[in-house]
């Protein structure tokens, strides 16, 4: 049974979505500010987080910043109807996904469900041991390892988020190919959930700065505007 965590400050929502995910099989913890999540969390990790932007004391943003810092666990934000500003700057500090105030309550189940798969398919459990997706990829520089959720570039070890590490595992897996983003949202999302270009774009750019953090002259992701992305290998 997967543990979810739903922060935000309207009781109504804690309330009704709370007792939606418990009929869905899910173990639910609730709370309605960014500091008492962070202080549980700080003793122990549930495996997802559903995160309001906007909450006292300490707001989705903070509190996404400070987990960041030690987990990489999968972090879905609840958004205001028109708050595309909220929506980019979530994803390109490290949320996985978003859901848009109001929200159908069985999106956001499916939301939740597919970033599990997700998480799932990157630590090797839901595919069999022999699988090349399971397997250890080099290239050039780059290594990853799905079963350990592992990538380093050039020695040094880079920290991704599940999507990051899906989208980097598919542009990677055939150097020099274009892939497109709806190519992209395939990999990343599950068939579905619909993701708009913006939502790719922001999770690359986020890529970028991680690998960048590791090494300066990162270049091996190469933008075709209007058409994709491609690996280079180097």
């Amino acid at each position: 049974m997967s543990k979810i965590a739903l922060v935000d400050d309207d009781r109504n929502i804690l309330t009704s979505v709370s007792m939606t995910l418990e009929a869905e099989g899910f173990e639910v913890e609730t709370y309605n500010d960014g500091q008492a999540a962070l202080d549980a969390f700080n003793k122990k990790l549930p495996d997802m987080a559903v995160l309001d932007i906007k909450m006292p004391r300490m707001d989705g943003m903070d509190l996404l910043q400070r987990l960041r810092q030690k987990t990489q666990m999968p972090v879905i934000f609840l958004t205001s109807k028109d708050d595309e500003i909220d929506e980019v700057l979530g994803l390109r500090m490290g949320a996985d996904d978003y859901v848009k105030k109001p929200f159908s309550q069985r999106l956001l189940v499916e939301r939740i469900r597919a970033l599990l798969r997700r998480q799932e398919a990157t630590t090797g459990d839901a595919v069999a041991a022999n699988s090349n997706d399971t397997k250890v990829m080099e290239r050039g520089d780059l290594r990853m390892d799905p079963l350990r959720h592992a990538v380093s570039w050039r020695g040094n070890d880079v920290s991704l988020t599940v999507t990051e590490f899906l989208l980097l595992q598919a542009l990677a897996q055939r150097p020099g190919f274009v892939k497109s983003r709806d190519q992209l949202m395939d990999v990343a999302y599950d068939d579905q959930v619909y993701v708009d270009d913006r939502t790719i774009d922001s999770h690359i750019k986020r890529l970028r700065k991680k690998m960048r953090a590791a090494d300066p002259e990162f270049s091996a992701i190469e933008t075709l505007y209007g058409i994709g992305y491609r690996y280079n290998e180097e």
